[in-house]
């Protein structure tokens, strides 16, 4: 097996990193870099955004023909954890959650009518997007095939949708929205896509709702829908084929935030790292304890791990397959090891890790939501499971 980055990727990676280094951590100790949700002012991240695009490093997952670079999965894990050692850097980039993952959808699944009109200005960095899905109780949330509540039923030839959901993540500034609902009672064909725009009637934000992490920018929303019209033209992919939108989007969604997660990761060992090689308690340094060793070294273990499930899974997609349980294997152990991560360094570094006078605490609040976010960790478990059960030849398979 081959570890050598391809020049290219390499050559990005380093620009990547210098960027964030020098432009973007910068800014991460100004409060006036901070909106209201703890994430990067858009005066200032509107600055950055001009940059990165004129140093091409702009929309990575995307072709070129959507002004993007190509790159394969594999080449934009290397690429998106170097943009995570800042909590502000994947937005800076065009590659943070929601739009992220909503491009890549839009790129495999969209017509190219549809794709000139809701793609190429999220992918220009002209509006944001999100996807709707989620439902308070009894409705849908890791099993949306059997649980979805919001409907669209046909009238001639528009849908109308009623309905239901919440945790619709950028919502708030979102202009561009993804909406999935059911439209018949079939356990697998029962659930359609839908493209809506943000100043069409019959919908709204009934509130952002509050959150114990920093936000991405436009929050958490609660939406309702009572009678929204959608023209069938505006219908992603065919009737029936919601859940199939779902996986494509779920999918590679998942794997991009394990990506990220580990430059978020990498960064806590940094500042722990540089913390106990400079302080200094009974007679030597942090770092020459033996406890602290371990402590990082295990640590820097689960990290690395994470890295390796995640490139694997980002190979397999990459050579066209679902990767389904890899990409499960990645979800579960980088969502850990960024937890372990961060709770290291807090511990390390003491009260200065616990203050704001690190990014510490605000990567603290942060990771704890990456052992639910597209599907728990449980979930995730119980498809590996399925997965060993019915077939443990397969599972254990290199190719």
């Amino acid at each position: 097996m081959d570890f050598q980055l391809d020049p290219f990727v390499e050559d990005l990676r380093t620009q990547i990193h210098a960027f964030v280094d020098n432009r973007v951590i910068p800014l991460e100790q100004n409060p006036d870099a901070l909106d209201e949700g703890g994430n990067i002012a858009e005066s200032r991240l509107n600055d950055l955004r001009d940059k990165a695009k004129s140093e091409g490093l702009w929309c990575l997952q995307l072709p070129e023909r959507l002004g993007g670079r190509g790159l394969g999965k594999a080449a934009l894990a290397i690429c998106y954890e170097e943009m995570n050692r800042s909590i502000f850097g994947p937005v800076v980039f065009n590659s943070a959650a929601p739009d992220d993952g909503n491009m890549m959808l839009l790129e495999k699944a969209a017509t190219e009518a549809q794709q000139e009109r809701w793609l190429k200005p999220i992918a220009e960095g002209m509006v944001r997007s999100a996807f709707v899905m989620t439902e308070p109780h009894p409705g849908s949330g890791s099993d949306p095939a059997g649980m979805m509540r919001t409907t669209a039923s046909r009238d001639n030839d528009h849908w109308i949708v009623h309905g239901h959901k919440w945790f619709i993540t950028g919502a708030g500034i979102a202009r561009h929205f993804i909406l999935v609902a059911r439209t018949s009672n079939d356990r697998r064909k029962g659930l359609t896509a839908f493209l809506f725009h943000r100043d069409d009637p019959g919908w709204e934000i009934v509130r952002r709702i509050p959150i114990m992490g920093p936000e991405e920018h436009g929050g958490h929303c609660e939406l309702e829908f009572n009678g929204l019209r959608i023209p069938d033209s505006n219908r992603l992919m065919e009737i029936g084929d919601g859940l199939k939108v779902t996986q494509i989007r779920l999918g590679s969604a998942r794997l991009t935030h394990c990506m990220r997660w580990l430059g978020l990761a990498r960064r806590c060992l940094e500042i722990a790292g540089e913390y106990v090689g400079e302080r200094e308690a009974f007679g030597s340094t942090l770092a020459e304890h033996e406890g602290v060793q371990w402590m990082l070294g295990e640590a820097a273990m689960a990290v690395q791990t994470g890295r390796l499930l995640t490139l694997h899974a980002a190979w397999k997609l990459d050579q066209g397959n679902f990767a389904r349980k890899e990409i499960s294997m990645a979800k579960v152990a980088v969502a850990d090891a960024l937890q372990r991560a961060v709770d290291t360094a807090i511990q390390l570094c003491g009260a200065k890790g616990y203050s704001k006078d690190t990014v510490l605490e605000w990567i603290y609040r942060y990771a704890r939501q990456a052992r639910l976010v597209d599907g728990a960790s449980e979930v995730h478990k119980m498809v590996l499971s399925k997965n060993l059960i019915n077939d443990p030849n397969s599972f254990w398979s290199w190719d």
